[in-house]
């Protein structure tokens, strides 16, 4: 294993954490081109012969089961804001019954200051599957299964999710530009860790060749997260401050795979593969197209930070809102259920 390399201070990283949350929230960092949702519709159906109460959107995701095909996708595992953040999505998410994904555990594994990725989330939702965080190309630089191991005993997490974010490493000020060995120690990883291992992107995408070999590695689920939602070349342009490094971000703002073009290259290449579609999913709606292209599970995260923040009554009335339009597009659509979505014809 490579030694652990010098790491920014502890408040340095912190500080880039929040400016996160801050460019995320004023709505200036989102892709230009949407998520390609709006070119699917579904055919409607006009005497669906449901009842609209008894229709089931529950789901099962990587053998625990679920009320709804819910994620709240990792959002931020550094800044103070954080604990509020992640204790409000957990009150949630126990009392709704939807899965739940831990921002970046990177800082809190040196420290012992938690932020919130603590075993406490598992006393507020014992009965939700809750996901570890881990930036995939940390695995070369010091971060192996000993973190790991950490990252999801501290939480007493269901899986360990790992991050492919090279574009915004890249623009990044002191961003990781080495992503060779990464797909190794991926492989390294999935075959040594006691839990499944998901891997996704943070907004670009995952294209269907890099698909297969992730499956090649042994890896448990892929979450897409294609473009169409938070541009994270976008949000480090503006962190960044100078002209020249703004105009860099805006280059790659629009850099990426859309979310719907990369669940159905996804589905066609891997058909057993359990998907998760994040990036630009605005509402149930958007869920109900991404279910019928292949996911098994429907993440956000910019579009649930401010419920979050304000706590988990704001998450609970966002992700009912969420249920009740996915709902509505079972109804009109004549499924009953998500495995009847699945197949509803389409335009």
């Amino acid at each position: 294993m490579p030694a652990l390399r010098h790491e920014p201070r502890m408040s340095d990283i912190e500080r880039r954490k929040r400016e996160h949350i801050d460019v995320v929230l004023s709505g200036a960092a989102r892709h230009s081109a949407p998520a390609g949702f709006d070119a699917l519709r579904f055919r409607h159906n006009a005497l669906p012969e449901v009842d609209f109460a008894e229709i089931d959107l529950s789901a099962s995701f990587l053998g625990r089961p679920l009320r709804l095909p819910y994620l709240a996708s990792s959002m931020t595992g550094g800044p103070d804001a954080a604990e509020k953040i992640n204790r409000a999505i957990a009150e949630a998410a126990q009392q709704l019954g939807f899965a739940m994904g831990v921002g970046s555990q990177r800082i809190s594994l040196p420290t012992a200051e938690r932020s919130g990725l603590g075993p406490e989330l598992r006393r507020i939702a014992p009965g939700i599957p809750i996901y570890g965080n881990l930036g995939a190309v940390q695995l070369i630089h010091g971060m192996g299964l000993e973190e790991a191991r950490r990252a999801v005993g501290e939480l007493g997490a269901d899986g360990l999710i790992l991050h492919l974010n090279p574009l915004q490493e890249a623009l990044q000020p002191g961003g990781d530009r080495n992503w060779h060995g990464v797909e190794a120690a991926i492989a390294g990883l999935a075959r040594a860790l006691p839990v499944p291992v998901i891997v996704k992107e943070v907004g670009s995408g995952i294209s269907a060749d890099v698909a297969r070999r992730l499956a090649g590695c042994g890896v448990a689920a892929i979450d897409v997260a294609g473009s169409g939602g938070t541009s994270w070349a976008a949000v480090e342009g503006r962190r960044a401050g100078g002209e020249a490094e703004q105009a860099l971000g805006e280059i790659f703002r629009d850099w990426g795979i859309p979310t719907a073009r990369c669940l159905a290259d996804v589905r066609a290449a891997l058909p057993d593969i359990p998907l998760i579609a994040s990036g630009g999913v605005r509402h149930g709606l958007d869920g109900a197209k991404a279910i019928r292209l292949g996911a098994n599970l429907i993440g956000q995260a910019a579009a649930l930070l401010p419920a979050a923040i304000k706590g988990p009554d704001a998450v609970i009335a966002h992700v009912e809102g969420f249920a009740t339009a996915l709902r509505i597009a079972c109804l009109a659509t004549g499924s009953r259920n998500l495995a009847e979505l699945r197949v509803a014809p389409i335009l």
